[in-house]
């Protein structure tokens, strides 16, 4: 076995190095825009008197970042060639993202808005195997010349993790003579729909209340009447672009629906996986930073005229910590590994147990990296003027929404005991 990473792959990391310190890095450091990202970064990020959406220059500034990246051929990276990307694999994405993330914040990578110069595009994968051809055409290429922005509707105020007894719903109802569906009931968390053209909502269609089966998407234009945003939740981490939203009385043609009738939840677990390896490459970059921080900090302050990292009491806690990174940086990257070697539609039958466990684990891991790095550095530590209370703050989120980890424990759970996956066969004689 060789655990070696590919020399290109870390050529391409050296690259991208490159990249930020000669281009990204002199667009953060112009105009104050270090504002977004020091002591006064929630500030300056927020427009707290309007609803807590991110503010216009802020999003402009990542706007110019990402056009650099695209322009100098990285932010497409994942992408498939056929969109102008270099279809980069899920082992290369999980490596260049926790890379970015150990880096610590900055423009080129600020995960608080999943913005990258490496972009991550899991609703390619998505498009690519449940959409028409005119929803591939239309979404996929819209998606990268920005014309197109999908916000994701699957969670509703009083059904949070389980989507089987969603209450909004879709009948059929012809309309000017036009085949199509009447959506009706409420989503929660609905993100980026401040700038979204459409929003991929999901809806039960047929089928009793609990079951998997008879729960349908349509790609609903954000314009359509009768779906309206009727606040943004304020978080701990601002600013916040997670609005709640109806839907009454709204009506969209037949060809609004994505994905099979009655089986929309493949269309979810489909954008759920690439998602949460990279995002827990993301998570295992931050904790990272926060330990060689926290390590350089405790070498050069000097209490009492001796190294605080000679204490065994800063010592102890950070080893156990750096020992879980490098265990669960191998568990990242031979799981991505292993998902290149399947089809998109199997990895779900065969290693969702695996991705979850990447997933919860490593965004627990950051919270508790950057937690040990406040109290290592002490006073300045607990400050916005160092950057841990932010990465607690973001990561924290990552418990929740990318699938709470209880949701993902119970799903390794049912691998483990043999309820669902590949050893249902081992169990089914007991």
């Amino acid at each position: 076995m060789d655990f070696d990473l590919p020399p290109e792959l870390v050529a391409y990391l050296a690259e991208l190095d490159r990249f930020i310190e000669a281009t990204i890095k002199p667009l953060e450091e112009s105009d104050d825009n270090v504002r977004f990202f020091d002591h006064r970064r929630e500030w300056a990020r927020t427009d707290f008197e309007n609803g807590g959406l991110p503010r216009h220059d802020w999003e402009e500034l990542l706007s110019r970042a990402v056009k650099l990246a695209d322009e100098a051929g990285y932010w497409r990276f994942s992408a498939p060639a056929a969109y102008g990307g270099k279809d980069g694999s899920n082992l290369w994405m999980a490596v260049i993202r926790d890379h970015l993330a150990a880096r610590g914040l900055g423009l080129h990578n600020d995960l608080q808005n999943e913005h990258s110069i490496v972009g991550n595009f899991p609703f390619v994968a998505m498009f690519e195997a449940f959409g028409t051809d005119a929803q591939k055409k239309e979404f996929i290429t819209g998606g990268f010349d920005k014309s197109r922005w999908v916000a994701f509707g699957l969670t509703e105020p009083d059904h949070g993790s389980d989507a089987t007894h969603m209450e909004t719903r879709a009948v059929r109802e012809t309309r000017d003579g036009v085949p199509g569906w009447r959506i009706d009931g409420e989503k929660m968390w609905t993100t980026g729909m401040h700038i979204a053209t459409h929003c991929a909502t999901f809806a039960r269609t047929s089928g009793e209340a609990g079951a998997a089966r008879g729960i349908s998407c349509f790609l609903v234009p954000s314009d359509t009447p009768g779906l309206k945003v009727e606040e943004y939740l304020w978080t701990f981490n601002m600013p916040t672009d997670h609005p709640r939203v109806s839907f009454e009385n709204c009506w969209v043609p037949d060809d609004a629906l994505f994905g099979p009738p009655d089986n929309g939840l493949a269309v979810a677990q489909s954008f759920v996986h690439q998602n949460r390896i990279r995002q827990a490459a993301s998570s295992l970059g931050a904790a990272t930073y926060c330990i060689e921080q926290s390590v350089r900090y405790a070498r050069t302050r000097k209490p009492f005229g001796e190294e605080l990292a000679r204490n065994q009491a800063i010592q102890f806690p950070l080893v156990e910590l750096a020992s879980q990174v490098e265990m669960l940086r191998l568990l990242i990257r031979k799981t991505a590994w292993e998902m290149d070697r399947l089809p998109h539609k199997e990895v779900e039958h065969t290693l969702s147990d695996r991705i979850s466990m990447c997933n919860y684990w490593a965004n627990r891991l950051v919270c508790q990296a950057a937690d040990r790095a406040m109290q290592v550095h002490g006073g300045i530590g607990y400050s916005r003027h160092k950057p841990f209370e932010h990465i607690y703050r973001h990561h924290r989120r990552y418990r929740i929404t990318e699938g709470s980890e209880e949701i993902q424990m119970r799903k390794v759970a049912g691998y483990l005991f043999g309820y669902m996956g590949p050893r249902r066969e081992l169990f089914r004689n007991l």
